[in-house]
C-alpha cells in the first residue's frame, strides 16, 4: 500500500493562485491509496473546503473519508483523508488535541490498518502534548497504526518524545518551503507491524507550485517481526537531501 501525506495550504499555490486542480494533478502523479491532507478546507465561517468534492470525484479515482462534520468542510480541523475507490473505510474518528491554537486529528480505518492525519502545534511543548495524546488513542492498536502529516518539527532528532519506543520516525526529506526546502516538516511515524520499504518527496515542478510544503510518500508493508525501524532502501534515504 502506498501512503502520501501533503500540506496544500488551502490550495494556495506559491505562484499566489488557489488552484485545487493543480493540487489534484500532484496526488493523481504519486498514486497513493491513502492521502492524508492537512488545511484542506479554509479557515473562516464553516470552513469549506478548499477541494470541491465534485472536482474530486471527477478529476481522482479517491473518496472522501467521512471526517467532516459539516457539508462543506472535507476534513475536521484542516485535516482530511482520501482513499482510493475500491478500498473499504469502515471506521473514522475525530481526535481533539491539546494546545494553545485548535488542533485535531482524525483517523480511519484502511484495509485493516489505522492512518492518523495530523497537523500539530507551531510551540514544541503543545505539539509534545498533542504527540501524547495521539499516542494514548492508539494504545493497544500501535502495531498496524501509522500517523503522518505536517509535524511542523524544525528538528531531525529532537521533540519526538512521545512515540520514542511505541512508533518508528521516519522523515522522507526535506518538505518545506516548497520553492527551497529546507527543513523536514512532514513526516511518518509506524508502528512495528509496518515496514517502510520506500518513501521520497514529490519535488516536480508541480508540486513546487501547488503549495509551500512539498508532499511526501511511502510504500508499505505488513512485517510479522516484533520490531522494524525505518529502513528504507538506498534510493530513499531516511532525509533526502535536496
Amino acid at each position: 500500500m502506498k501512503i502520501a501525506s501533503y500540506n496544500i495550504r488551502k490550495a494556495l499555490g506559491t505562484d499566489r493562485r488557489r488552484d485545487p486542480a493543480r493540487v489534484l494533478s500532484v496526488l493523481n502523479g504519486i498514486g497513493a491509496d491513502v492521502v492524508l491532507l492537512q488545511e484542506a478546507d479554509l479557515r473562516l465561517g464553516p470552513r469549506p473546503t478548499a477541494l470541491p468534492r465534485f472536482l474530486i470525484s471527477q478529476e481522482t479515482d479517491y473518496k472522501v473519508a467521512d471526517v467532516a462534520i459539516n457539508d462543506v468542510s472535507l476534513g475536521w480541523h484542516g485535516n482530511a483523508v482520501l482513499v482510493r475507490k475500491g478500498l473499504a473505510c469502515p471506521r473514522t474518528e475525530r481526535l481533539p488535541l491539546p494546545g494553545l491554537e485548535p488542533r485535531g486529528a482524525v483517523l480511519v480505518e484502511v484495509d485493516g490498518l489505522t492512518f492518523v492525519g495530523a497537523h500539530l502545534g507551531l510551540m514544541r511543548r503543545y505539539r509534545l502534548l498533542q504527540m501524547t495524546k495521539i499516542r494514548e488513542h492508539l494504545r493497544g492498536r500501535e502495531a498496524l497504526a501509522l500517523i503522518a502529516g505536517d509535524f511542523n518539527e524544525w528538528s531531525d532528532v529532537r521533540g519526538y518524545e512521545p512515540w520514542e519506543g511505541h512508533f518508528n520516525l521516519c522523515l522522507p526529506g526535506r518538505s518545506y518551503h516548497a520553492r527551497r526546502p529546507v527543513a523536514a516538516l512532514d513526516g511518518i511515524a509506524h508502528g512495528t507491524g509496518l515496514d517502510i520499504t520506500a518513501m521520497g518527496v514529490d519535488t516536480g515542478p508541480l508540486a513546487r507550485t501547488a503549495s509551500d510544503h512539498l508532499p511526501i510518500w511511502a510504500d508499505l508493508e505488513r512485517v510479522a517481526t516484533e520490531h522494524r525501524s525505518c529502513n528504507p532502501p538506498p534510493h530513499a534515504p531516511s532525509v533526502n537531501p535536496i
